[in-house]
C-alpha cells in the first residue's frame, strides 16, 4: 500500500496540527485491511511509534507520551487516516511518518516491534518554545 503524509509545519507550543495520510492500493478500502500508525523520529533519536489503530478503526492505542493529547482516527471513504495533535510541546518536534501492515495486532508491541511493511514519507512537525 503506498502512504502519503502532509499536514506537518511550525507551531507553538501548546498549539494543535493534524496531519494526514492519504492510503491507496487499488481500489481496496484499506482501513477495512490494515493496522495503521504513526510513527515520529526527532533529532539524534530513533524512530519511536506514537499510536495506531486497528482494521475497521475499532480500537486505538496511544503511547504514554500522547495519551489524552493526541487523536488517530479513520475516514474509510477517502482511505485517510489522521492524528490530530493537540498541547503540542517541543519533545513533539519530529518527522512523522505513517505506516500500514495487514498482519499486526494494534497496540504496544506493534509500535515497539515497528513491523509494518508499508511506510510513508515524514512530515516535519516543529514545535518553538
Amino acid at each position: 500500500v503506498q502512504l502519503q503524509a502532509s499536514g506537518g509545519g511550525l507551531v507553538q507550543a501548546g498549539g494543535s496540527l493534524r496531519l494526514s495520510c492519504a492510503a491507496s492500493r487499488f481500489n481496496l478500502k484499506v482501513l477495512d485491511y490494515y493496522v495503521m500508525a504513526w510513527f515520529r523520529q526527532a533529532p539524534g533519536k530513533e524512530r519511536e511509534g506514537v499510536a495506531c489503530m486497528s482494521r475497521g478503526g475499532g480500537n486505538t492505542y496511544y503511547v504514554d507520551a500522547v495519551k489524552g493529547r493526541f487523536t488517530i482516527s479513520g475516514d474509510n471513504a477517502e482511505n485517510t487516516v489522521y492524528l490530530q495533535m493537540d498541547s503540542l510541546n517541543s519533545e513533539d518536534t519530529a518527522v512523522y511518518v505513517c505506516a500500514a501492515d495487514p498482519q499486526v495486532t494494534c497496540g504496544d508491541y506493534a509500535l515497539r516491534s515497528r513491523r509494518f511493511n508499508s511506510w510513508g514519507q515524514g512530515t516535519l512537525v516543529t514545535v518553538s518554545s
